[in-house]
């Protein structure tokens, strides 16, 4: 068995984070061609049902770079790899010392999703609350709410550059966790950042699925720095134009850009669908 794994945002999906009509055509074609694929994303489930819905995701997916995998049949979580108070605590209080909010991922009563936000800062963190409140459909309140017994699954924030690369720095003493930033919106000087523990990650979850799933060969497409550990334990390894430079050069093979439908025309040729 083949297993064609996924990262969604600057990969799978083109520049308005939806799947194209040609890229859905072509996972049809995987579908019908009995070509087993998932996806591996930083997102949440939340974040993510509205772009896959219907689109022949069935198998277990990864969520959360590694954090927690979901499955579908059975409507349930595993694999968690969450973050203890004291590891906790010195994120957020980086965070704060750089006058950026924290908003801190649960994951309560073993299936449910919530955030929970310290003050806000700035419009870039108001719309963040919006895009988890409206566009993801997350529960998201005060800080002051989080409950006492919780499985925290990550910190999130966005901010200046300069603000979330220090942030970084302050949270790289920690051995058990790992963080990935990036810019948030072209052309502004805003970045965002995930943080959680150092055990969760695309390819130690990937590896969890292989065995899981009796697989032989995994087939893997991303552009982040979050996909290194995913190219590390694939067989194949596809980068988009788009890709970050450090990425392109662990790849098997770098192809088209990610809003050209890169990835389909790929797929298409690899596995001669019609």
């Amino acid at each position: 068995m083949e297993l064609v794994v996924f990262d969604l945002d600057g990969t799978l999906l083109n520049r308005d984070s939806v799947i194209s009509d040609f890229t859905r055509e072509t996972l049809q074609l995987l579908a019908s061609s009995g070509i087993a694929y998932t996806v591996a994303t930083g997102r949440t489930l939340h974040a993510s049902r509205s772009v896959l819905a219907g689109q022949g995701f069935g198998l277990p997916h990864v969520y959360k770079n590694g954090v927690v995998i979901w499955h579908p049949d059975r409507a349930h979580f595993s694999h968690h790899n969450v973050l203890t108070a004291a590891e906790l605590s010195h994120v957020n209080q980086a965070c704060i010392d750089q006058g950026v909010t924290p908003f801190i991922f649960t994951l309560e009563n073993k299936d449910v999703h919530g955030v929970y936000h310290a003050p806000l800062r700035s419009k870039a963190e108001q719309n963040l609350k919006s895009l988890y409140l409206e566009g993801r459909g997350l529960t998201v309140s005060p800080v002051e709410l989080l409950p006492a017994e919780v499985d925290i699954i990550n910190v999130s924030a966005i901010g200046p550059r300069r603000a979330i690369e220090n942030v970084a720095a302050m949270v790289a003493d920690e051995d058990h966790l790992v963080a990935y930033s990036g810019p948030a919106f072209e052309g502004e000087d805003l970045y965002w950042i995930d943080i959680h523990h150092s055990s969760a990650s695309k390819g130690g979850a990937v590896g969890v699925l292989r065995e899981m799933l009796g697989v032989k060969k995994v087939i893997c497409f991303g552009d982040s720095d979050n996909d290194v550990s995913m190219f590390s334990v694939a067989d194949e390894s596809y980068a988009p134009a788009n890709a970050k430079s450090e990425l392109k050069a662990l790849a098997t093979e770098v192809i088209g850009h990610h809003d050209e439908d890169g990835i389909a025309r790929f797929l298409r040729s690899r596995f001669d669908l019609a």
